[in-house]
């Protein structure tokens, strides 16, 4: 781009921002981590943040968007399942409250919350919780695998 900026404005060509490229590397390279001292790497940047966001964010971040998408959709619907039936236990409780059934007292409202589930539903829960919980093992882990396997396709002056 040459010229004023009103040049390159009149001209059709969009200003760009050299900044908004950098935004993540700038976030990464000035985490917790690297000020207490530790190396953290590409992979080590994928894997931290399947740990720490979400799962399928250090895919985000090497570019793997499907696998990425996957494993945020598959823990995204074990933790939808778990909020919904926590929530639809909440509702049954008001629902008591307000029709006079029980009344408002701590004492009492924690005991209706803390009443185990049925059997079936109790196993749901745990299936969507280890869903959940395995997807999220499997996202640090192949993460941090991918990210491996790319930086030893990295040639010489750092080109794929």
């Amino acid at each position: 781009m040459s010229g004023t900026p009103d040049d390159n404005i009149r001209a059709g060509r969009k200003r760009r921002n050299p900044y908004a490229k950098e935004c993540w590397y700038v976030f990464l390279r000035s985490t917790i981590f690297e000020r207490l001292g530790f190396i953290v790497n590409k992979p080590m940047k994928a894997a931290l943040l399947s740990a720490f966001v979400f799962p399928g964010v250090g895919h985000f971040f090497l570019k793997k968007y499907i696998s990425g998408a996957i494993l945020a959709g598959i823990a995204f619907a074990g933790l939808y399942f778990l909020i919904a039936k926590t929530v639809e236990r909440a509702l049954k409780i008001i629902e008591k409250i307000q029709s006079g059934e029980v009344q408002l007292d701590a004492a009492t409202i924690m005991e209706l919350a803390s009443k185990q589930a049925t059997a079936t539903e109790a196993q749901l829960l745990n299936i969507a919780a280890a869903v959940l919980i395995i997807s999220w093992l499997i996202g640090i882990f192949d993460a941090y695998r991918v990210g491996r396997a790319q930086d030893k396709n990295v040639g010489v002056g750092g080109y794929r």
